[in-house]
Formats: structure tokens, sequence, C-alpha cells
């Protein structure tokens, strides 16, 4: 049964769920929080921070915020620590920390 995922919670009886939990419905991904799966969390150092916004580009999950032309705070309800906006870096203004 293909149902629309906005619909489906922690709740949902296991008929509803769609096939493979495949999305069905345009704009969804915004709903799942992936950041639960880190093992790692990136910290912004914004003091190191030139606003060269190289950072932004890599991050596979958009989880770099920009507005105005300056990065902001990570959306941490996205970001898996995958750890490329570190490498990307040049001015040390990324570290990783274990945990979440």
């Amino acid at each position: 049964m293909a149902t629309d995922i906005s619909k489906i919670n922690e709740h949902s009886a296991w008929q509803e769920l769609t096939e493979g939990m495949g999305i069905v419905g345009a704009g969804t991904s915004k709903q799942f929080n992936t950041g639960e799966w880190r093992t790692e969390t990136p910290v912004y150092i914004e003091a190191n921070c030139r606003q060269c916004l190289i950072c932004t580009p890599v991050c596979p999950d958009s989880s770099i915020p920009v507005e105005n032309g300056k990065r902001g705070a990570f959306d941490l309800e996205h970001c898996k620590g995958c750890g490329i906006c570190v490498k990307t870096c040049p001015f040390g203004a990324i570290v990783m920390e274990g945990g979440k």
C-alpha cells in the first residue's frame, strides 16, 4: 500500500507503511531527521571561520545553512556526521567531536 510518507509516524500500523519504506510524494526528505545516525558531531568554531563557504556545497545533507552570504550553525537534525566539511575547511573552523 503506497501511502504519503508525511502521514506515517511511530504509531502507524505496519499495513500503512510503504513497501521497503519507499518515499512516496515530493519534498518529504526534510521530514527524515537523520542526525540521530551520527557517531561524531561537527562543531563550528566561528572565530576561525573566514566565511569562504567552501564547506557548504560539499555537505551531502545540506546541513550547513547560509543566510545573507554567511554560514550559520549546523543543522544537526539532518547532519549524519560524515566529516567531509572538516576535510574541506582550510581554516580549521570545523572539528568533529565524539558522541551525539
